[in-house]
């Protein structure tokens, strides 16, 4: 694995769009664009003739050989729209060493984004916060991406997870299918964040969830701290973190395990992603979702 994945080294470059460009560049050696079969100009294989084909299709020559129809299938580039999805409610500022939740979310998106744009797809960019959401509608030019790499560098997390607006309208996008990338903590209060992607997933779209976990919180090592606050609505909390650690290892474990069952019931895509962990896993969980929007 290469170090440009480690997000210590990823984070020590301030510049988000080259600190994307450097792990891309390096995750993608050796990886081509994907391919689908269709009408395209680049020959990929024959195969015999079959009622409804498109006569244009025809290879005579291979006929005036074999005294039999083939069909010509060559390849052709799968372009589809990326939706990222950036949790900016308050609780993203949740901080383990060096950098938060959000550092991450931001490294990853524009990981993600950068990855989309060399694959030919359009990539837009959804901030989702108390305030409201920050929407770029998905697009496919160097510029674009320019200026989403900007808007990533500026989102500061405050307050609750975004109240509810009209989610269908805001994402329901062209006739085809899409890929929504969302990255949060899912820290809410009245299943908020179940509810957006339950009118989400009424839109047909592909749906991946990368739920953002610090070191510190699976482990409950705050390094002597006995009082916790609450990001979002400052309240206060006294804990033995010694003594709570094993119950409160099993009730995150429940809590986790309940979750990917709910997203799984859903058919969403869920993982887990600390934010010590490297991308690569992220990446490819990627690549492996945007291989099913082939149409």
């Amino acid at each position: 694995m290469s170090k440009l994945l480690d997000p210590k080294v990823l984070m020590a470059i301030k510049d988000l769009s080259l600190s994307a460009k450097m792990t891309i560049d390096g995750f993608m050696n050796g990886i081509n664009k994907s391919t689908v079969k269709g009408p395209g100009l680049e020959f990929s294989q024959y195969r015999s003739y079959q009622p409804g084909d498109d006569l244009r299709s025809l290879d005579w020559k291979m006929f005036a050989r074999s005294d039999r129809y083939y069909i010509r299938e060559s390849e052709v580039e799968t372009n589809i729209a990326v939706r990222i999805l950036i949790d900016a409610s308050a609780s993203m500022n949740h901080s383990d060493g060096d950098f938060t939740k959000i550092d991450y979310a931001k490294y990853l998106g524009a990981s993600l984004a950068y990855l989309a744009n060399l694959q030919g797809d359009a990539i837009g960019l959804y901030v989702l916060k108390n305030s409201g959401i920050f929407s770029m509608s998905p697009k496919q030019d160097y510029q674009h991406l320019a200026r989403l790499f900007y808007q990533l560098e500026q989102i500061n997390p405050d307050g609750k997870f975004t109240k509810p607006i009209h989610y269908k309208e805001l994402f329901a996008g062209a006739q085809k299918r899409e890929l929504l990338i969302f990255v949060t903590d899912l820290y809410q209060t009245d299943d908020e964040i179940i509810k957006l992607l339950d009118t989400l997933n009424t839109l047909r779209h592909e749906i991946v969830v990368f739920h953002v976990l610090s070191r510190n919180e699976l482990d409950l090592d705050f390094k002597g701290y006995s009082t916790f606050e609450d990001l979002e609505t400052g309240e206060t909390i006294q804990i033995d973190q010694t003594k709570a650690r094993a119950n409160y290892k099993n009730k995150l474990n429940a809590y986790l395990e309940e979750t990917r069952i709910k997203l799984l019931d859903r058919r969403i895509f869920y993982r887990t992603i600390c934010t010590d962990e490297p991308l690569d896993q992220a990446l490819r969980d990627f690549l492996k979702q945007r291989s099913k929007l082939r149409i």
